[in-house]
């Protein structure tokens, strides 16, 4: 069971970092147009952020401290999925494009927020 769940551990974070590389390769092939540099700035941020955090509650020393950096994670999935949302409406990126994103994202925010509440004890696995 315990091998399990680090395997899960270790294939999200897997997934995280894939993640992250391909965002990385997106906001580098926008437009560097004003708008662009500063979303994608703003985007880059959020994205690495997600990975970052999730790293850094795998070495957290408490419950409350593992739950902040999730919160983090959480907050920083939701916040890019507005920065590829603008990306997307303001017709600096395709639909097509960013859907990828968009659909990772939501799944990220899934798990992060079941985490959390497995982690605060309101919801068992």
């Amino acid at each position: 069971m315990q091998n399990d769940k680090e395997k899960r551990k270790s294939e999200f974070k897997r997934r995280l970092y894939n993640f992250v590389l391909k965002l990385i390769e997106f906001i580098d092939a926008l437009a560097q147009d004003n708008v662009s540099r500063r979303i994608g700035d703003q985007l880059l941020r959020s994205g690495t952020g997600i990975l970052g955090n999730y790293v850094e509650a795998q070495s957290s020393v408490s419950k409350r401290e593992f739950v902040n950096y999730f919160n983090t994670s959480l907050r920083s999935t939701n916040e890019s999925k507005m920065w590829i949302a603008l990306l997307r409406d303001s017709k600096r990126a395709q639909p097509k494009s960013v859907q990828w994103f968009l659909d990772e994202l939501g799944k990220f925010a899934k798990i992060f927020a079941s985490s959390i509440l497995t982690a605060k004890g309101k919801r068992t696995i």
